[in-house]
């Protein structure tokens, strides 16, 4: 066959697939001994397969301690996956001992963390902070060098360089996150993860940071995974998004396909507890009930005992991912034409 006829595949660049991390929280082992306790472990990530092509947004949604930060752990390395494989660009870097051999694959991988107070050691001036990847990195030699890579990083996130002689509690909640990103940009990356960047900032200061980011996505061609709990956030950055519940993907969809058409009980109701800002008289339903214990998480589909669909089936048997328009659902009620009709709306 001729290179014109041959179809031209695209590797994402990330993708994981059967991804499980678990954490044994037991108690000491004579306690157990003597109180005749089992073990206990939790599933935290428990077989989450997604992937993320060059340039696109892929968010995390979900509940409190659904998931979504560990999942941004294992993938930057911060924690090493008990099953299943994280491959970047091809190459797998799940394993702490395959990260070490793939260290330029790893330079390409920084994170911003949600909280800007406590990621930033609050003893180190803003340049030293900055600075600290870039002699990592060892692309950029020579203090004048690196002071004036530390200016420019600075300025493009909308701060002074001057900025860098400050220490970080000198700065608002919002500067220090651009700080942040400042150096998480520093070693040159191409992909970022986002945990929650957003979360501690005023809802003014929340936007200048989403714009920012997207500013610098569209300008440096960057890739992100963004994990967050406000859907309302995520309908304005995302190309993709998953729902987590328990550890485990429930729904994922393009942006426009998930919002306009939600499959999963779990994902509609996320939606409807939205605020109504423009004032179309939809009525805003609170999520019911509470997330099960990862202790001792439900038989069959996690989400039954909140679920108005739920049946015998959704019980006793775990639900398989099928696809949707636009992605991909697990949900007995999706599969077996038991979805009610959803009425379109728009996150504001």
């Amino acid at each position: 066959m001729s290179e014109a006829g041959q179809k031209k595949v695209t590797v994402p660049m990330l993708e994981v697939t059967g991804l499980k991390r678990t954490f044994d929280v037991s108690a000491p082992w004579l306690n157990r001994v003597l109180e005749g306790r089992p073990r206990s472990i939790v599933r935290a990530v428990d077989g989450v397969n997604f992937s993320i092509n060059k340039g696109e947004t892929f968010s995390l949604v979900g509940e409190s301690g659904c998931g979504k930060s560990t999942v941004a752990r294992l993938i930057v390395g911060l924690y090493e996956p008990s099953a299943g494989s994280v491959n970047f660009e091809g190459y797998e870097v799940g394993p702490l001992t395959e990260r070490k051999k793939h260290r330029d694959i790893q330079a390409r991988m920084q994170m911003i963390f949600q909280d800007p107070y406590a990621s930033l050691n609050p003893r180190w001036r803003v340049g030293d902070i900055i600075a600290e990847p870039i002699r990592f990195n060892g692309k950029i030699k020579g203090k004048a060098e690196i002071e004036a890579r530390v200016g420019a990083l600075l300025a493009q996130v909308g701060l002074s360089p001057l900025d860098a002689k400050k220490y970080p509690h000198e700065f608002s909640g919002g500067q220090r996150q651009r700080i942040s990103i400042a150096r998480a940009l520093a070693g040159e990356p191409e992909f970022l993860v986002c945990d929650e960047p957003t979360s501690a900032l005023d809802v003014s200061v929340q936007a200048q940071i989403l714009n920012l980011m997207k500013d610098l996505q569209r300008k440096l061609g960057l890739t992100y995974l963004f994990i967050s709990h406000n859907l309302a956030v995520v309908y304005h950055v995302s190309d993709k998004v998953g729902v987590m519940y328990l550890g485990r993907l429930v729904e994922w969809a393009d942006t426009e396909s998930l919002f306009a058409s939600p499959k999963h009980p779990y994902t509609r109701m996320l939606l409807d507890a939205i605020p109504d800002l423009d004032m179309t008289g939809r009525a805003r339903t609170p999520v019911a009930g509470e997330v099960p214990s990862p202790l001792n998480p439900p038989s069959g589909c996690s989400f039954h005992p909140r679920c108005p669909l739920a049946n015998e089936r959704c019980k006793r048997e775990e639900p398989k991912a099928l696809p949707t328009d636009g992605g991909a659902a697990a949900c007995h009620a999706v599969e077996e034409g038991r979805l009610p009709p959803w009425k379109a709306q728009v996150a504001a």
